[in-house]
């Protein structure tokens, strides 16, 4: 089996590269070559199944040579996050729409679609969420990013339709916890937080301790991306889109699990500057029920202490058998 990651160098490209390797198989076959695609490719494992591909998704030749061999199942997460995406907005229209509609183009395939797991965005929805969110919300994007994401995800359905690309649309919280470097994120505080406290640096939280967000870690995010690479029975018309289960945690709950974690004397490490407009984008998140997503197998992480082990905890994760070869983070119900 023929594996490509786009974005393979981003935070949640790696964390999928590393599962991946470890696990061996996809969709009950063995992975022969894992294609990697990303500006740049650092610290990736010398592992003899690795191919790597180093340029622009925007190349549509880059992406033909690519393909050239076949490919059997596409994981397309590269993308510039919102806030990058809203200053360059020409960055964004290439990278995000354009390329990402030529990466579909490419892989029309009538005789075997190949599978697609498009990684989308809470961010089609916009910023006016009603008090209480379903899984069948109304799609209201305010940024650019969240329209380009959205889109794509009719691209995908309708190539589904056509059975030409067998697409499976995940839309993504928010995933934690990332390295504190530039990455176009306003919703990088998240991660800041986390890692702040974990390495025992003082942190000025930009969002007040009553803000709520939707939380998942990179580790049940790339659970969560390869168990849609498995689902069987996606035939066209059937749904392609799942909104994936979230945590939905304010700020307080995040600290009372990290002071758990890491000793309740770093509590004084946090300081609170709210900024009106940061908060009303992403710390005014209602709850979100998803009774679809959980039925087709996706899942959050649990609770929030399992959030913070899953986020922090360098070791290998933690995976519960489902079936067959389908490997989970271990959750809790709702």
């Amino acid at each position: 089996m023929r594996v490509l990651i786009t974005g393979a160098n981003g935070f949640v490209g790696r964390e999928l590269v590393r599962c991946l390797l470890a696990r061996g198989r996809l969709r009950g076959q063995v992975i022969d070559s894992l294609l990697l695609l990303d500006t740049e490719l650092q610290g990736v494992p010398q592992d003899p199944r690795l191919r790597r591909h180093c340029g622009s998704i925007t190349d549509a030749a880059l992406i033909r040579r690519v393909l050239a061999d076949g490919i059997d199942v596409v994981f397309h997460l590269v993308s510039i996050a919102g806030g990058a995406a809203e200053e360059h907005y020409e960055l964004g229209y290439q990278v995000n729409l354009l390329a990402s509609l030529e990466l579909l183009n490419q892989l029309r395939n009538k005789t075997l679609p190949p599978v697609l797991v498009y990684a989308s965005s809470v961010a089609v929805y916009g910023g006016d969420l009603p008090t209480k969110m379903t899984e069948h919300a109304e799609l209201r994007p305010e940024l650019s990013y969240g329209t380009h994401k959205a889109m794509v995800e009719r691209a995908v359905i309708d190539l589904g339709r056509r059975a030409e690309v067998d697409g499976r649309v995940l839309r993504l919280p928010g995933i934690v916890a990332r390295p504190r470097e530039p990455n176009g994120l306003r919703s990088a505080f998240m991660s800041d937080l986390l890692r702040s406290f974990a390495e025992g640096e003082a942190y000025r939280c930009p969002v007040s301790e009553q803000a709520t967000a939707w939380w998942m870690s990179a580790r049940c995010c790339v659970n969560n991306l390869i168990h849609a690479a498995e689902l069987n029975g996606v035939e066209p018309g059937s749904q392609r889109v799942w909104q994936l289960p979230v945590l939905h945690l304010s700020i307080a709950q995040v600290v009372d699990a990290l002071a758990a974690s890491y000793g309740q004397e770093r509590r004084s490490l946090v300081s609170y500057a709210p900024d009106a407009h940061l908060e009303a984008l992403f710390g005014r998140l209602p709850p979100l029920k998803t009774p679809l997503a959980r039925a087709a197998g996706f899942s959050h992480d649990g609770n929030a202490a399992a959030l913070i082990r899953n986020a922090l905890n360098p070791a290998t994760p933690r995976h519960l058998s489902l079936t067959g070869d389908s490997l989970y983070v271990a959750t809790n119900p709702d």
